[in-house]
């Protein structure tokens, strides 16, 4: 029978997106749960390595850029670290290549792409895992990996651990830094994210975010927008839309002190992008405005996460730029939002 003992060393490939990232948590500490005394190394892009700062199953977080480090290299740099396994968690044909290339003695992961051959433990992905929301995805690799070195599987489908932890030290820090901003963390805190990366049609209107944040600030919150650099005018386009006062920190932190700053908010409001799944995972309460994607395969998972969808028939189409009127989107409007967000915030109702 196999031992665990006998794996000292992990190398495990990660995702490429916040929210994908996000939604590993539960399978890396079942990896952990496995493979105790085992060090486990995370191969990610640079832009995801925040999330992972305080995660207590992950030993070391290695960076990966193929356009600037490159493939061969990586493999170069991967292949002294002696790793006894490999888990992708990544679908490519290249993380595949890196697992090879790094001579570690097992290798895990679906075999998608025709990327079977270079894998030492080849695992199936069936039409059932397909359907399931994407956090399970992951826990099945793991699973199938347990199931295949030791007989069976002990991974836990229902008693998902997939909080995110940030220590006291991060989050009066990041007070600190948003002091400087003018932003006042003595009051509710509502963070703002009206951007989507890559995907027009998951964004809501943004003078309707414009609105929502005008009647929040009206109400005695502190408003907040939140984002990547790259979404700066959509922020700067919302706030010309407003006639009261909102912060901006959208472009002004790295991903490690955004996620810091999320877990001090008292609210979240989000379309389906990174920072959403990321609040829910901090276990803050959050709001995600729904419209092309598909919640039932992958959304913000946590106990106070909720989502915000007006059904029409169109939707989920998945597009990433609506054909038509945007029909999921418009219909949401800033009282179904707001009504929302003041009953979490315990506001009073303010629609006007």
């Amino acid at each position: 029978m196999f031992e665990a003992k006998s794996i000292k060393k992990i190398l495990v490939r990660g995702t490429n997106w916040v929210g994908d990232s996000i939604v590993t948590l539960p399978a890396l500490r079942e990896l952990k749960r496995i493979f105790p005394k085992a060090e486990i190394s995370l191969l990610v892009k640079p832009w995801v390595a925040g999330i992972f700062q305080d995660l207590e199953c992950i030993d070391e977080v290695i960076t990966y850029e193929r356009d600037k480090k490159g493939v061969w290299a990586t493999i170069k740099e991967l292949k002294t670290k002696n790793f006894d396994l490999a888990v992708l968690f990544q679908n490519a044909f290249e993380a595949a290549v890196l697992a090879f290339g790094a001579k570690a003695k097992i290798r895990a992961g679906f075999k998608t792409e025709g990327r079977g051959f270079l894998l030492t433990h080849p695992l199936n992905l069936t039409k059932e895992i397909l359907s399931l929301h994407q956090i399970y995805y992951y826990l099945h690799i793991i699973s199938q990996l347990e199931e295949r070195l030791f007989g069976q599987s002990q991974v836990d489908f229902k008693n998902l651990k997939y909080s995110l932890p940030v220590s006291k030290e991060r989050q009066t820090a990041i007070k600190e830094k948003v002091s400087s901003f003018g932003i006042n963390t003595n009051k509710k805190l509502i963070a703002i994210n009206p951007g989507a990366t890559n995907s027009r049609a998951k964004r809501w209107p943004i003078e309707r975010f414009a609105a929502l944040a005008d009647r929040l600030v009206v109400a005695g919150n502190e408003v907040v927008f939140i984002g990547a650099g790259a979404e700066l005018d959509i922020t700067e386009t919302a706030i010309k839309n407003m006639w009261e006062k909102a912060k901006i920190l959208t472009g002004k932190t790295t991903l490690a002190e955004s996620i810091a700053f999320l877990s001090i908010c008292d609210l979240v409001v989000s379309n389906d992008t990174g920072p959403a799944y990321i609040s829910a995972a901090l276990e803050r309460p959050t709001l995600t405005i729904f419209g092309p994607t598909d919640d039932k395969m992958i959304c913000p998972f946590g106990t106070k996460a909720e989502i915000l969808r007006y059904s029409v028939d169109c939707s989920p189409c998945m597009l990433k730029d609506c054909p038509i009127d945007h029909r999921c989107m418009t219909s949401m409007s800033v009282q179904m939002v707001l009504s929302r967000a003041l009953q979490i915030l315990n506001n009073k109702l303010i629609l006007e």
